[in-house]
């Protein structure tokens, strides 16, 4: 039996995460659903003509799917599904806006996940991601290991391209840490932040910092701003594709998250982001970093935060 990994909605994200699912060869199966007529089914063609080029064998698949859950069998199956159903941001929208509208669709999709793929593991990418991410677990009440949200990675990897930017280093000779929810509560960890294995707080002064850190964390509402419709999906797609990547290795490897937290660092019954040693079933385990002082309590507010918002998600 191969391995076989869902992505749900063929925009922009949905469309680039499959091309890199593909790209890697490690599925033998990649299918790529929409609920506009066809588009999938295109999208799978075109990328299918690439793999003679490419050189990669993974069969992409596409699938329209109805409203009242017509095609989803098309998921049947997959030991990994990838949700990035509902609607971006437009310029001057935070990611909170699009709560109730994409609450219904995630809700949906869910469910027919639940249905069609009972044993996947699920990565939520729909804004407001958190939140989204608690909806998702809820809906499909799947064991919260299996249900985990992408954030972390590209709040990371963004964060770790504007350090190396400014420095005029390689990007690889940088490491950093963004940990708590994805926007407004996002928890940048200086502490943990490395160039060329020196603490960041050496090699950079601290107001420079600081501008980094709120830089990434309107990452997202930059890229959004100077595109003036849609919004990121190179850098989203690449993280959401490393996970589920890990998933289907059974790695272990240790990313951020956006993970189900009971007792870590504190703080119990939220989804927010933490680092986690991602593998097969899901979520291994929550890793425990060593926080200052500082960013603990920024956590513990982000936590909280969240949990509020998570409590009015239940009901849509």
């Amino acid at each position: 039996m191969g391995k076989k990994v869902t992505v749900v909605g063929a925009g922009f994200y949905g469309s680039t995460t499959a091309q890199r699912l593909a790209e890697y060869d490690v599925f033998d199966t990649v299918v790529i659903t929409d609920i506009i007529e066809g588009k999938p089914a295109g999208i799978a063609l075109d990328l299918n003509q690439s793999r003679p080029v490419e050189g990669f064998e993974t069969k992409v698949v596409g699938v329209t799917t109805g409203r009242n859950g017509e095609g989803y069998e098309g998921i049947e199956g997959s030991d990994v599904v990838v949700i990035t159903a509902g609607l971006p941001r437009k310029p001057g929208m935070s990611r909170m806006d699009l709560l109730e509208t994409n609450a219904k669709i995630v809700r949906q999709v869910a469910e027919n996940v639940a249905k069609y793929a009972p044993n996947a593991v699920v990565i939520v990418v729909s804004n407001p991601l958190d939140e989204m991410t608690a909806l998702a677990q809820i809906a499909t009440q799947f064991p919260r290991n299996r249900v985990l949200g992408q954030a972390g990675m590209l709040d990371t990897a963004r964060f770790t391209n504007f350090v190396a930017e400014a420095l005029e280093v390689p990007v690889k000779s940088v490491r950093t840490l963004t940990l708590g929810s994805h926007g407004d509560t996002m928890v940048p960890v200086p502490s943990k932040s490395t160039v060329d294995g020196k603490p960041l707080r050496e090699v950079m002064p601290a107001e420079q910092i600081e501008d980094l850190v709120v830089r990434t964390r309107n990452g997202g509402a930059e890229v959004v701003a100077l595109l003036k419709t849609g919004s990121a999906y190179y850098a989203p797609s690449a993280a959401a594709a490393r996970m589920a990547k890990a998933v289907a290795e059974d790695s272990g490897e240790v990313m951020p998250v956006c993970a189900w937290v009971d007792g870590e660092y504190g703080i119990s019954g939220v989804y927010l982001g933490v680092e986690a040693a991602i593998g097969a079933e899901g979520v291994k385990r929550v890793v425990e970093t060593d926080l200052d002082a500082d960013e603990l309590a920024s956590l513990k507010e982000a936590a909280e935060a969240v949990r509020a918002k998570q409590a009015d998600i239940a009901n849509m």
